[in-house]
């Protein structure tokens, strides 16, 4: 071992208890679509609906994990994961949304779920990642409320059934992807291009949440946001006011529903827009008691409020609209940083901001890296995938984590993104997000070299005796 690999080492040892992690999600990695009992969701009907994902690609198929169930976990038990974060496919639950409780589909959770705890991998469960069943989508989908209340009857339905497998529980993955670029952009299911209804969704997805929250009478639960550090272009009234908005919608808007109760003024005003759909008791609500919050970090926006820039922060591979309500003037600038795959600058920095930031201004609650990774164009030479850039990209995104912790902030763990390559939403099967390879033609799974080295960081972490601080 060299001096530097030994100093790497011993600069990303981490508190005892640390959760070491990789996470996927239900919709990108089971496929079996009509299997046992399963309704159709929303990113099945947008799938099939032609132009809106790359290549014409769906997740019929995806990675088959609901039947290679066991040798994924395996995978898992091989790089010494100590927590896997996998999200419940809802109509796999409840098929229509509602109602009827499909326990076939239950039971393909009870199954993964002794998998895991016989390989002494705690899994954490979220309820909701993006696949709304059809049938309520039909009925008007996330602008309505009734969705909310039918998301906190099958978030009961689940805790129910899994809670003596499940200790840590997360409600909603991303409500601002959902929200926005469902229901604005149009870039994700269902697709639609309506701004007033897309602020409606937030609510609703904020509201799903609180409401879940207390329909489980659970502990060990939290939410989900994705955050972004943002940069003003310049130092113009411009640029500034465009940093304020985005952070507005893209952070401030969840964080301060979910941890402080209030949606912040200036969003609302930026919005401009009747909110009388928002109900008295519906902040309390959604400001229910969480045990940690769940962060997702990829990169930093950097932000203009001057004319002829890009509207959205990642070209989106089909015709969209802007996802930015009340601010749909913003453009997105590059800040000069490198990037991946997805054209997403690198800026590990923005790790630190981001979570010293949430330690600092809000109630003190304890914070996950939920989702950290990165696409790159990984090359297959003799049976091994030589990924240093993604290996470089969690290197210096765990160094983040370490300095955080330093920093006073009580980070509690960190989840790669993604365990495996998979259906990466309208850019189909294009863009690698794995530390495992997957082959598409034969399925089979191969752990890139990042994989083996986030298992040696894992294995020196739970050979050394860390420090508690």
């Amino acid at each position: 071992m060299t001096t530097q690999e030994e100093q790497t080492r011993s600069e990303l040892r981490f508190p005892t208890g640390f959760a070491w992690g990789a996470a996927t999600s239900a919709y990108q990695i089971e496929g079996a679509v009509t299997a046992d009992g399963r309704g159709t969701s929303i990113w099945d009907t947008f799938t099939k609906t032609p132009g809106r994902v790359v290549g014409g690609e769906h997740a019929d198929v995806a990675i088959d994990h609901y039947n290679r169930y066991r040798d994924d976990v395996r995978i898992m038990a091989d790089l010494g994961l100590s927590a896997y974060r996998f999200s419940v496919s809802w109509p796999r639950v409840q098929p229509t949304g509602s109602g009827a409780v499909n326990h076939k589909g239950l039971d393909f959770y009870k199954r993964l779920l002794d998998e895991l705890l016989s390989h002494g991998i705690d899994p954490w469960l979220t309820l909701y990642h993006w696949d709304l069943p059809q049938a309520l989508e039909d009925r008007g989908g996330w602008p309505v409320r009734d969705t909310a209340l039918r998301f906190a009857d099958y978030a009961a339905v689940v805790h129910e059934a899994l809670r003596d497998r499940v200790h840590t529980w997360s409600t909603v993955n991303e409500p601002w992807c959902a929200a926005f670029l469902g229901y604005a952009s149009g870039e994700h299911a269902p697709g639609r291009r309506e701004p007033e209804n897309a602020i409606r969704a937030a609510h609703h997805l904020n509201l799903a949440h609180g409401l879940s929250v207390q329909s489980m009478g659970a502990r060990r639960v939290g939410g989900c946001v994705n955050l972004y550090a943002i940069t003003p272009a310049t130092a113009s009234e411009a640029d500034l006011d465009a940093a304020r908005r985005i952070d507005g919608l893209q952070n401030r808007f969840f964080l301060d529903a979910l941890l402080t109760g209030r949606y912040p003024q200036d969003v609302l005003d930026d919005l401009g827009m009747d909110l009388s759909f928002i109900e008295d008791g519906d902040l309390k609500t959604i400001n229910a008691p969480i045990d940690l919050l769940l962060v997702n970090y990829y990169s930093r926006f950097t932000v203009s409020g001057a004319p002829g820039g890009r509207a959205s922060a990642a070209a989106a591979p089909t015709d969209t609209a802007s996802p930015w309500v009340g601010s749909e003037h913003v453009s997105f600038v590059n800040g000069g940083r490198p990037v991946t795959a997805m054209g997403w600058e690198i800026d590990e920095d923005g790790l630190v901001e981001v979570l010293t930031r949430v330690a600092r201004d809000y109630p003190r609650t304890p914070l996950v890296v939920s989702e950290n990774g990165a696409a790159f164009d990984d090359v297959l030479e003799n049976g091994r995938v030589r990924d240093d850039d993604r290996r470089a990209y969690v290197e210096a995104h765990l160094r983040a984590c370490r300095e955080a912790i330093d920093a006073g902030v009580p980070l509690e763990g960190y989840f790669a993104w993604s365990l495996m390559d998979n259906f990466e939403w309208a850019w189909g099967y294009g863009k690698r997000f794995g530390i495992v390879r997957v082959d598409y033609e034969t399925l089979e799974r191969l752990p890139k070299d990042s994989a083996t080295w986030y298992a040696e960081i894992i294995r020196q972490n739970r050979n050394h005796e860390p420090t508690d601080s």
